[in-house]
Parts: structure tokens; C-alpha cells; sequence
């Protein structure tokens, strides 16, 4: 296997709080190869945006990288200075938000926002870069992108302000794209042209991307692998197929309970009962200990270590057979 295009190995991000510490992102680790796409999953305050944020150093002003090692490309993001951070942007890795709205230039029009990158980080001249940004519009699925490459970001549904996000994130043809839930503010209808979309692009143009999402379902359309968080720690990893399919953890199975699927019976969904834990202070042991099915004495001890279970498979569960028995008898998924 190649050098990892991304390496992310016991990341802590940090925000100091009068309370204490909270550690958002605790030692996450997961890499992405030249080509791949990871999906990063969790419910809301897992810590997935928050690292997903930290590997291109776009933490809030109140939160640090406390340690760990983020490497992209071969370059030490952790240890390299604004300047070098800030040349990795756009031409080696780019970025899509989840707000369209707010992320573009509500000032600037389309055509200019996208043609900005190539302009300063690839020195076109301005007629090179204006035919780019309109090259890019039509890979990306804007109509007429003659007339909308003057159009102002309000003057554009969200679909197209989504696809704009994309041509710029295009823009200097970066090897790594991070989406950070760019498809949740869009109906269903949109959002799956927009997941076609960047599947497409990346199996076109070989862009590897880190999918960060709350929703199971983009996850299986659009990644190979998966990194399940929780608490701000990475709890379970492997294939889409292999974690879908048979999950070993207590946390991944939950998720996967809850989600309705019309191709199976069920009397009632299942849902995970209490609340996420403080990260401020939380639980000793397991952090999903609180609401296990599982949960036994040693699972409140000494916290538990990532487990490999073979390839990229790895577990932070010390009871994780529990969970394949489970799956066993009632299988998540229809036909597994």
C-alpha cells in the first residue's frame, strides 16, 4: 500500500474552559490513501468537525491542538508554520462547508469567488481564471454558467451555492477534499445530486475526501471506510460494508438501530437511551459505558485502547463478540 495521502495519529484538540479542559478531540487516529474516501461519523458534539477542522488548522480562536501528528501529503501540518498551513489550502487540500450561504462572499460574484484561487495561488492571468471558474461550473452541473458566473450567492438555490462551494474547492486541483456535512441544509432530492456529484468527481479525477456526516446513509453512498466517533474519541473503524453490515461497538450498533430501513420489518426503532457525556469531565473507563447494553465492571476502569480486529478494522470495545452475536440474531441491514 502507498504512502497515506492523509495520517492522523493520536490527535487532541483543546478548548480551555473556566470549568476546565475540554478535550473536543481526543488521540482520534485514521489515515486516507491517494484515491480514498472516509467517512467521519457521530452524532452532534462527537468531535468529528472539530477534527475535521484541525487538520487544516481552522480551529476556533478558543481551541489548540494539544497533540498528536496530522500529516498531509507528506507535510507535518502540526509542525509547519501559518505561511506553509496556508499553501497546503486550496492547492493541496480544500475545504467544502456545510453553510453555503454564509461561507461564500455574499458581496462577490460566483464567477470571481471561483476564479480568486487560481488567480493568486496559480498565477492565471484574469482571462485564464475567469475561463477556469467557468470550465469548473460546468463540471460541476450549473446551467448556462455564462450568465451565472455574474450571479451573487443569493441570487442562487442552495443546490447551486453547494456546487459553487465544490468549483471553488476544485479550483486549484487539490488531492484531498474535506466535506464537512456539506449536504444537510439541502432536500433530499438536491442532497443526492450533490452526493452523485462528488462520487463522480472523485472517481473521475482520483481526489481522495474525508466525509464528515451525522446521516448513516451518506455515509454508505459516498465512503469506503468509516471512522465512528463518539465523545471524542474514535471508537470503531474499518470498511462501510464491514462496519454497516456487522459493528463492534455498542455505539455503532445503536446508530444503526435507530435508523429506519424499508426493506425490513420492525415493530419499533431502537434508540440509544441517556445523553452524550460531558467532555469536560467524562465518565472513567468506556465513555459509552453510561448507556451500554453490554456494560460490565471492567468496561468503568482504565480507559479502553483502540482494538484490532484484522485489516482496518479496530474497536474501542472490550466486549465486541456481544455485538456480532447481536447483530446475528436481528441483522441491521436487509439481506445481511
Amino acid at each position: 500500500m502507498s504512502r497515506p495521502l492523509l495520517r492522523v495519529e493520536g490527535l487532541r484538540v483543546e478548548f480551555n474552559l473556566a470549568r476546565g479542559v475540554l478535550r473536543a478531540v481526543d488521540g482520534a487516529s485514521f489515515d486516507v490513501q491517494p484515491g480514498e474516501a472516509l467517512g467521519i461519523v457521530g452524532e452532534s458534539g462527537s468531535g468529528k468537525t472539530m477534527a475535521l477542522r484541525a487538520l487544516v488548522g481552522l480551529l476556533p480562536r478558543t481551541a489548540r491542538i494539544a497533540s498528536g501528528t496530522v500529516e498531509i501529503d507528506g507535510v507535518d501540518v502540526t509542525a509547519a508554520g501559518e505561511d506553509e498551513r496556508r499553501e497546503l489550502r486550496g492547492r493541496t487540500v480544500a475545504m467544502i462547508f456545510q453553510e453555503p450561504k454564509t461561507a461564500l462572499n455574499p458581496v462577490m460574484r460566483v464567477g470571481e469567488q471561483i476564479a480568486e484561487t487560481p488567480l493568486v495561488r496559480l498565477g492565471l492571468s484574469r482571462r485564464a481564471a475567469r475561463t477556469r471558474a467557468l470550465d469548473l461550473m460546468r463540471l460541476v452541473g450549473i446551467p448556462d454558467p455564462t450568465r451565472r458566473v455574474e450571479a451573487y450567492p443569493h441570487e442562487l438555490s442552495g443546490g447551486m451555492r453547494q456546487r459553487v462551494m465544490i468549483a471553488i474547492a476544485l479550483s486549484a486541483d487539490p488531492k484531498l477534499i474535506l466535506c464537512d456535512e456539506p449536504t444537510t441544509a439541502l432536500d433530499v432530492t438536491i442532497q443526492d445530486q450533490i452526493l452523485k456529484l462528488l462520487g463522480a468527481l472523485q472517481r473521475d479525477l482520483g481526489v481522495s475526501l474525508v466525509f464528515v456526516s451525522h446521516d448513516l446513509a451518506v455515509i454508505a453512498q459516498t465512503c469506503t471506510k468509516v471512522a465512528v466517533m463518539y465523545a471524542g474519541q474514535v471508537v470503531e473503524t474499518g470498511t462501510v460494508d464491514a462496519v454497516f453490515r456487522e459493528p463492534r461497538h455498542p455505539y455503532t450498533l445503536g446508530l444503526l438501530r435507530s435508523v429506519p430501513d424499508f426493506d425490513m420489518v420492525r415493530e419499533h426503532l431502537s434508540s440509544i437511551p441517556g445523553s452524550p457525556p460531558d467532555l469536560a469531565s467524562p465518565p472513567a473507563g468506556c465513555r459509552f459505558h453510561p448507556r451500554c447494553p453490554f456494560v460490565q465492571d471492567d468496561c468503568r476502569g482504565a480507559p479502553i485502547p483502540l482494538i484490532e480486529l484484522g485489516g482496518v478494522r479496530a474497536t474501542r470495545c472490550l466486549y465486541h463478540e456481544r455485538c456480532a452475536e447481536d447483530v446475528r440474531r436481528e441483522p441491521v441491514i436487509a439481506g445481511a
